[in-house]
């Protein structure tokens, strides 16, 4: 067993919550621009006095409209300004959010609002609304019907005075959201997260070394992952604490303009975001005939980022020769301005980690999960070792059990489940959060997570095989869009493909098979070729025993429509492995 600590390095009163950030700020600098709004082609300025004058609105609004102090209230939106503005709406209120993902099911809204008891539910469109009600939500707002600004208009009767006693009624050990899982291992369990969690761990980390990406002059960020999301709504709250200024991108489909003319400082994503960068660069380079130029470039960037702060004279030119021919467009696509990103959800790799950063784009790799208020650990500017999720955030311990499981303790870690006392005690043992996660933890306290303790696969020769770097690995390859390991009991490991239809395009242009489906690809002996590859590329990393011995490439691909992937992105193995049993069993006919 393996313990690591870094202790807390700032002493936040016990009265703070995350709504301080806001008044506080817009007391001393009403002023500065806190958020920029997609207006025509550009955006438009908000400053920190004006938000704080529109959440005290609706905040009003709220308490007109009959929410208490304790009461939870759902929000079910893509991620926007309204979104930010009604979360702090409803804390302000004294209520507590309960987020829901956009693209969630009816079935799974009306899970979520039964369990939560939710009084009340703010929806973006009137689509959104129907599958709201259809779930049994009965007090709905609509945003895009003007549903906020009806109830900003219900509050003109609240006083200051009376929101102000309701805000400050709030303390930092009380609830400020019940942030449910990604059900990616069953039904949906309601994080109980504190306006401590949030405000304790924030300000730890800002009096750390994120400071340095948070807290540089002029710092901006694109929201654009789910802000239902635990790690969005972390760097949300962050971001105002810090004075970055924000911006919100709600459609995947308009990212790379928004990110043209916005001009981010910083970004966060999950690592398939910087997968989808490098693979579609390089796609686009082979289709323009440039492929082996942009091998050599991401060669050198590799090396570059390796060498540290001594790179050779030789490499040194080679750099600056591709960084005008290569790396400056990559960066001009994300904005020009980008220097440093946040990843975690999942592991990134140490390629493309090295990639990114000798392409000038540095990628703080760090894991937590909703339990953890989003980062248990984390990579630093000035502490950066590529390829393991960092150290622990001040106030936060990490240990490694007897069994390999990485357990956290300290001041991210959650309250508790709502309404389920058996998982909580499952979970929770004298303060330690058991992740379900593996994980090793060198003596500098630097953590590498090695799979799902759930998820370990042990074959009918007794090998127990952890799939997750094998799919990270064949998942590199730009023509694959997922890949999930299997060989639970079974004689060999195994596993099941699904393409990128997005880096197909331009290699199907390159190769003649234009026009062609998913499902003549999936047999085209020149795809298959490439899946070797990919596959021989993961198999070399592993014992014999642990290799892919076939593959199965399935027709469609595991997206958050069809509700095999999560919102943010993680495959949901259950479900995979229920409705694609014939095509496991077909790996293992004889």
């Amino acid at each position: 067993m393996r313990e690591f600590t870094v202790p807390a390095l700032v002493e936040v009163p016990s009265a703070a919550t995350i709504t301080d950030a806001v008044f506080d700020r817009a007391a001393r600098n009403p002023g500065q621009i806190a958020f920029r709004r997609p207006e025509g082609t550009g955006w438009r300025p908000v400053t920190i006095g004006q938000f704080k004058n529109e959440v005290v609105a609706l905040a009003k609004g709220l308490v007109a409209a009959g929410i208490q102090p304790g009461d939870r209230v759902a929000l079910l939106s893509r991620t926007r300004y309204e979104w930010t503005l009604t979360d702090y709406a409803i804390w302000t209120a004294g209520a507590v959010t309960v987020p829901i993902y956009e693209t969630s099911s009816v079935e799974q809204i009306t899970w979520i609002l039964e369990d939560s008891g939710a009084v009340a539910l703010v929806a973006e469109t009137a689509q959104h609304a129907a599958g709201a009600r259809e779930a049994g939500a009965e007090r709905v707002h609509v945003i895009d019907e003007g549903g906020l600004d009806e109830l900003s208009a219900l509050g003109a009767e609240i006083s200051d005075a009376d929101l102000e006693t309701r805000r400050t009624s709030r303390t930092g050990a009380d609830l400020a959201t019940l942030i449910y899982t990604s059900g990616t291992t069953g039904r949906p369990k309601g994080c109980e997260l504190t306006h401590a969690n949030f405000t304790v761990l924030g300000r730890n980390a800002m009096a750390g070394e994120l400071d340095r990406v948070l807290g540089r002059a002029g710092g901006s960020t694109l929201l654009f992952l789910p802000l239902a999301h635990v790690f969005a709504r972390l760097i949300q709250t962050l971001s105002v604490e810090a004075g970055v200024v924000i911006g919100h991108s709600p459609s995947i489909a308009n990212l790379l303009p928004d990110l043209g003319s916005f001009k981010p400082t910083f970004l966060l994503a999950v690592p398939r975001v910087f997968e989808k960068v490098y693979n579609g660069a390089e796609q686009k380079a082979v289709a323009g005939g440039k492929g082996k130029i942009f091998a050599a470039a991401a060669a050198t960037a590799i090396e570059y980022s390796k060498a540290g702060e001594r790179p050779g004279l030789g490499l040194k030119v080679k750099h600056a020769v591709f960084d005008r021919l290569v790396y400056g467009k990559l960066r001009d696509a994300v904005g020009g301005n980008v220097t440093h990103a946040v990843s975690g959800g999942a592991a990134l790799g140490e390629r493309l980690g090295h990639f990114f950063n000798g392409v000038g784009i540095t990628i703080l790799e760090g894991y937590g999960l909703t339990e953890t208020t989003a980062p248990a650990t984390v990579n630093t500017p000035a502490a950066l070792r590529i390829g393991t999720v960092g150290k622990p955030l001040p106030g936060v311990s990490i240990r490694i059990g007897a069994d390999g499981e990485i357990m956290v303790k300290g001041v991210n870690v959650l309250r508790g489940y709502w309404n389920n006392e058996a998982a909580t005690k499952e979970a929770l043992e004298d303060g330690w959060f058991r992740t379900g996660d593996l994980g090793s933890l060198d003596e500098d306290g630097y953590l590498k997570v090695t799979g799902r303790k759930k998820e370990i696969l042990v074959t009918a020769g007794g090998k127990n095989v952890a799939p997750a770097p094998l799919e990270d690995r064949v998942r590199a390859h730009p023509l694959v869009s997922q890949c999930l390991v299997v060989g639970d009991s079974k004689p060999f490991i195994g596993a099941l493909i699904t393409l990128d239809t997005e880096a197909l395009e331009p290699w199907q242009q390159a190769n003649g098979l234009a026009g062609k489906s998913l499902a003549e690809l999936a047999g085209d002996p020149r795809v298959r070729a490439e899946l070797d590859k990919a596959v021989a590329t993961a198999n070399a990393s592993v014992s014999k025993a642990e290799q892919i011995k076939k593959y199965r490439v399935l027709p469609d691909d595991f997206t958050v429509e069809n509700e095999y992937l999560t919102p943010s992105l993680k495959v949901k193995r259950h479900l995979v492995m229920r409705d694609f049993a014939a095509d496991v069993e077909a790996l293992y006919a004889k």
